[in-house]
């Protein structure tokens, strides 16, 4: 859509300025959203602004911030709880790390974790109250198929995407009945700037491994149109998805008991 007289409200998005997040950008606003984008770098926010306004009509707001500085951080969740006019909070900032543990600077591991972790929480906590009131909304938390395989790249990364994996499903659990949709995308290897900032350039994986962060992105709004709780826009067969979920939930009923399994008794 493009049309300024049909809106979808606001869409908040996080690490807007490239990639994936610019990407989730522009497709939201030709779908009828307002925006609000959120990044460090101004120069890269302000001309992706300037391209949305000018081919889609939409109204963007920047908010330049670094979510890993908690004077930022409070801002935006400051915005988040006092703007009833967002819809969706896409969570799409976060770094992340091919090293091996022992070889990772242990700051930046740290920071990646503020990023990944406590940032994601603090504004999904931020939006979700007003939602709640109001009976509807939308969040996107971005996590990784490494949330499913973590011994892949660095275990602090898919360690901080099971993370998101585990609050989406949570927050699923908590918030579908109050009328708030919530899903996790798990992407594979995308062709975007993560890797060179990660320490690995995209050219030095395999490409029949990569996919076009275009085609990422499209994929994750079909399922998200569809409301899925859980998108991994490169797995063929959507039930083999929902086998590795029912194992999942079939151990419940045994993952509490009063007393140890005989395997752990004389």
């Amino acid at each position: 859509m493009s049309s300024t007289d049909t809106t979808q409200g606001t869409a908040l998005v996080t690490g807007a300025s490239s990639g994936i997040g610019a990407l989730y950008a522009e497709r939201l606003a030709r779908r009828g959203h307002d925006l609000i984008l959120v990044a460090r770098d101004m120069a890269k926010l302000t001309a992706l602004a300037e391209r949305i306004r000018s081919t889609t009509h939409r109204q963007v707001e920047l908010l330049p911030a670094d979510l890993t500085a908690k004077a930022d951080l409070l801002r935006i969740e400051k915005r988040l709880q006092s703007d009833p006019s967002i819809s969706l909070l896409v969570n799409n900032a976060g770094v992340g790390a091919t090293s091996t543990l022992v070889e990772s600077d242990v700051d930046s591991l740290d920071k990646m974790i503020q990023l990944n972790v406590t940032a994601l929480t603090r504004l999904a906590r931020a939006v979700v109250p007003g939602m709640v009131a109001r009976g509807k909304g939308a969040v996107i938390n971005i996590a990784s198929i490494v949330a499913l395989a973590p011994d892949v790249l660095n275990g602090t990364y898919s360690g901080s995407k099971a993370f998101v994996l585990a609050f989406t499903q949570s927050m699923h659990h908590e918030l579908a009945a109050k009328g708030i949709q919530v899903q996790a995308v798990l992407p594979g290897a995308t062709s975007t700037d993560f890797w060179s900032t990660a320490g690995v350039p995209v050219s030095h994986l395999p490409s029949e491994i990569v996919m076009k962060a275009e085609e990422m992105v499209d994929a994750a709004l079909v399922g998200f149109d569809r409301k899925e709780l859980v998108t991994i826009p490169s797995l063929p067969d959507a039930a083999d998805w929902d086998r590795f979920d029912a194992a999942r939930k079939a151990l419940g009923p045994n993952l509490s008991r009063a007393t140890a399994a005989a395997r752990y008794t004389a």
